[in-house]
This record gives C-alpha cells, sequence and structure tokens, in this order.
C-alpha cells in the first residue's frame, strides 16, 4: 500500500472524511491558520516536553534523515535494553505512521505506551488518537503492556520554584477501552483508505462534526454564509428544535409558525427580525436607576497558560496583565482614561490590582459586561489577602451590563449573540474594530505573550504595546457608548 495515513490524519478522518480527503490532496484549499493556533501548538510542544521529566534517560528519535530513518531509529532504541524511555518514537504498518510521545520500558521488559495532552481530562476523541498509535505499535512488534493518556491536574497548585511532574500530571490508564476499540479502528481504516482512492472529495453535508472536536479548517468551503434572517440566528435555540423546524421546511426566522414553542427570548429576537426594528423593554430605565456619575468602565485582558507560571496558579487560571478604565465624572462630561499594561517579565498580578484600586477610587459604580473581571478580582484576593477587604468593596460596586441587554434588548444585528462583539455594532456601529492589529481578547494575549517571550526589537515591542493599549481603550470607551445608547432608549 503505496499511501501513508499519519496519525493526525487517521484523526480527522475520524471527525470527517471529507476532512481527510482535502488534507491529503487538496490542502491548498485550507484557512490559513492565525497567530492562536501556533500558541496552542506551541502551548502543546511545552507540555510535551515537560512530561518527559516523568521519564528520566529517555532519548528523542529525531526525524533529520527522514521517516524511513527515523522508523529505523526507533526500532533499534526499542531493542537497546539500556534504553528507559523511547520520546518520539515512529511506527508504520499497514501504511499507517504514528509518532508516539513517550514509550516506556517496564523493569519486566514490556512496554507503556503514554501519549501526552494539554487537556485537563481524557476526552473520547484521545481513545481514536490513542488507539491507533496502540493498534500500529503493537504490530509492529512491541509488546505493549499498557497504553495512557497523561493529562494536566487543573488542581495542582505551582509554589513558585520547581514543578512538582509527579502531580502536574495525571496518567489514565486506557487499555481496556483501546481494546474494545480495535474493530471500529479497522472499519475506520478501510473507510479512509478507500475515500482517499477515489477521484473526488465524498460528500458529506455540514454538520456538527465541523466543528468538533475541533474547527475544520475547510469549514467555509462546506458552510456557506447563512442569510441574516436564518433559525440558526435564534438565541440558545436547542438543535431539537432546529431540526423540528428543518423538517418543516422552515428556514428563516420569518416563516416560524405563530404557535411553534420558543423561549421569550427568542421569540422576542423572531419578532425583531420579522419587523426588522429593535427592542426595548419598558423595564430599561428602571434598570439604570442606581447609576449616577461618576461611572467607571472597566476591562481587563488576561492569558490563561495551560503551564502555572507564577506561585500560587493553578494550570489554566487566568494571568491578567493589563487593565483599561474610562470615568465620566459628570453626565455629558469628556471621560478621563486611565490604564495598565504589563511590560515586563516579573509577576505582574501586585501592580495590577495596586494601580487597579488607586484608579477606581472608593466610590462610583464600575459597568463591566459579564462576570469575567469580578472572577479575575476574586483570584487576585486569593492570591494577596492583602488586597482582599479592598478587592470586596470594588466588586460590591459592579454593574454588569450584559444581563440588562440580554433580558431588556433585542437588534436583528445580534444574530442571536450576546456578546459585546456582537451588540456593538449592532447599537454602536460608529465603534468599531475592523481594521485594529488587535482586535480581540485571544490576539490581545498572544500580542502580549510575544512582548514577554519572545526577543523583540524596540520598534515592534513599541508597535506591539501601542496595539494592545489602543484594544484595551477601545473595549472600555466601547462599553461606555453602549450604556449611553441604551440610556438614551430609555426616554
Amino acid at each position: 500500500m503505496s499511501m501513508r495515513i499519519t496519525k493526525s490524519k487517521f484523526v480527522a478522518g475520524v471527525q470527517c472524511l471529507k476532512r481527510l480527503y482535502l488534507q491529503v490532496h487538496a490542502p491548498e484549499l485550507a484557512a490559513e491558520p492565525d497567530a492562536s493556533v501556533y500558541a496552542i501548538m506551541e502551548q502543546g510542544r511545552e507540555v510535551g516536553m515537560l512530561a518527559r521529566q516523568l521519564f528520566p534517560g529517555g532519548v528523542e528519535v529525531v526525524s533529520d534523515g527522514g521517516l524511513d530513518q527515523a522508523i529505523r531509529a526507533t526500532r533499534e532504541l526499542v531493542a537497546n535494553p539500556e534504553v528507559p524511555a523511547i520520546f518520539e518514537g515512529v511506527f508504520e504498518h499497514d501504511g499507517v505512521l504514528v509518532r508516539v510521545d513517550v514509550l516506556h520500558r517496564r523493569r519486566d521488559g514490556r512496554w507503556r505506551l503514554v501519549e501526552v495532552k494539554s487537556s485537563t481530562s481524557v476526552k473520547v476523541e484521545h481513545l481514536d488518537d490513542v488507539g491507533i498509535q496502540s493498534r500500529v505499535v503493537s504490530r509492529c512488534g512491541v509488546d505493549l503492556a499498557s497504553v495512557c493518556l497523561a493529562h494536566i491536574n487543573r488542581n495542582y497548585v505551582f509554589d513558585g520554584g520547581s514543578f512538582d511532574i509527579r502531580r502536574i500530571f495525571k496518567i489514565r490508564n486506557l487499555t481496556r477501552r483501546v481494546q474494545r476499540l480495535q474493530p471500529k479502528l479497522t472499519f475506520q481504516l478501510r473507510a479512509e483508505f478507500t475515500v482517499l482512492s477515489m477521484p473526488k472529495a465524498p460528500d458529506v453535508a455540514p454538520g456538527k462534526h465541523c466543528m468538533s472536536p475541533v474547527t475544520c479548517e475547510f469549514f467555509d468551503r462546506c458552510n456557506l454564509p447563512l442569510p441574516d434572517d436564518h433559525v440558526g440566528y435564534l438565541p440558545r435555540l436547542r438543535a431539537s428544535a432546529e431540526e423540528e423546524l428543518e423538517e418543516m421546511g422552515v428556514e428563516s426566522i420569518r416563516d416560524i409558525p405563530d404557535d411553534f414553542e420558543l423561549t421569550e427570548i427568542q421569540r422576542r429576537a423572531a419578532t425583531c427580525v420579522q419587523t426588522g426594528e429593535p427592542w426595548y423593554s419598558a423595564e430599561l430605565a428602571t434598570q439604570f436607576s442606581g447609576l449616577r456619575c461618576p461611572l467607571f468602565f472597566m476591562d481587563f485582558e488576561t492569558i490563561n497558560p495551560c503551564v502555572p507560571r507564577l506561585e500560587g496558579m493553578r494550570p489554566y487560571d487566568h494571568l491578567p496583565f493589563q487593565w483599561s478604565v474610562h470615568v465620566q465624572r459628570e453626565p455629558g462630561a469628556e471621560p478621563e482614561h486611565y490604564e495598565f499594561l504589563a511590560l515586563d517579565a516579573t509577576d505582574p498580578r501586585r501592580e495590577f490590582i495596586s494601580s487597579l484600586c488607586a484608579a477606581l477610587g472608593e466610590s462610583g459604580r464600575i459597568v463591566v459586561y459579564s462576570s469575567f473581571e469580578s472572577q479575575r478580582l476574586s483570584d487576585l484576593a486569593t492570591w494577596f489577602p492583602e488586597f482582599a477587604d479592598r478587592i470586596t468593596a470594588i466588586q460590591a460596586r459592579l454593574f454588569d451590563l450584559l444581563p440588562v441587554v440580554r433580558e431588556h434588548t433585542y437588534h436583528p444585528a445580534y444574530a442571536g449573540s450576546y456578546s459585546i462583539k456582537s451588540v456593538l455594532p449592532a447599537l454602536v456601529p460608529e465603534m468599531t474594530y475592523d481594521g485594529m492589529e488587535v482586535a480581540n481578547g485571544q490576539a490581545a494575549g498572544v500580542a502580549w505573550e510575544r512582548l514577554m517571550r519572545e526577543r523583540v526589537d524596540q520598534a515592534e515591542r513599541g508597535r506591539i504595546q501601542k496595539a494592545l493599549l489602543k484594544y484595551c481603550g477601545q473595549d472600555t470607551l466601547a462599553l461606555l457608548r453602549l450604556h449611553e445608547v441604551l440610556r438614551l432608549n430609555t426616554r
């Protein structure tokens, strides 16, 4: 069999056979990966390197000389009893090629296969990944005693010194589950090789598999943009309800029967789309009755690294590195702006919270959009108990605009989403993120990571800093303008 299927392509085929076909025969059609994709890949590499410390003396198989050479090198290491573990070993059987994170030699001479993941649990899709490795490796003559997955322990707390490797990872034995999976793998491999030999891509209807377990890089080729009135744009519409509408031949919100069961929010959204008019509740004014100047508009930017970097952090804890606050002292007054951005690799948390406390003072409501900022404040109170009372006082002043927008407004342009990035263009169209170098929170995190972890020249540092400050400042100014527009619609 001349064609090879790698482990990653096999897993892609499990998700969707059309995705596999396009990866092999038309990879140029894939969407260009953005910086966040590369950041996830780098995170996986970092976790993989960390896991190797569980297996001292292990030897890495390098592929500089090509895959066939790597396969030979792996075979030699397996045969050498002095080698306690093999990293990135390469195996091939019947046209299926796998690269194994860790092969650990047991005292009895048998082997333990360990796949390393940066997730905090075993996921269903991991079984196909580990299963195909087990199948190939064992059929190459390696005596596997067990098949395991090492994942991150979310409850591990970093003490700021060296990592406790045996506590940061959990190793789960999947041997029995993988054994039960073998008949399915046989069927799946036949299907994949058959599809790859076809003259054109299989006709696979789009569906949930386009985004699960990952968003397909060919998503836009199969999923044409939906019309603005598509039923899929109703807020929180259950899949079963959408399927029922589809069976009725209803694709447009305008055609949903009056007696079709929808939630109050969904019916409200449907009416807005049908009339083309926004809706504001009669109670909207009362939501703002306690808001008087001075008003503070606040937004945080964070990263949540898999591998904790600072004392007291757990895997995937949020590390705040930037805040922005706009202050309106009097109605109609020009807002004042205060901001903080960590600019060096030292722990930013204490300066973050101390400067924020100074900017917020002791009185005046603080407008946010979602509970995110309150959650981060709670994290900071845990890390710095000496700030706990001031943080509690700040949290008592918070006013979350998201529930107000969700319960008391709707605009057809929301397209079923109450995200600030959906609400803002609808209600404050002059506030746009188009063309901004940093245009969302994920991009902000990637940009800040570049400042902290890469060598960039002074000019580039200045450009990134400016982009970060502009983005976070835009967020709080947008929040201020959104608040103004909502209050205008209470009159």
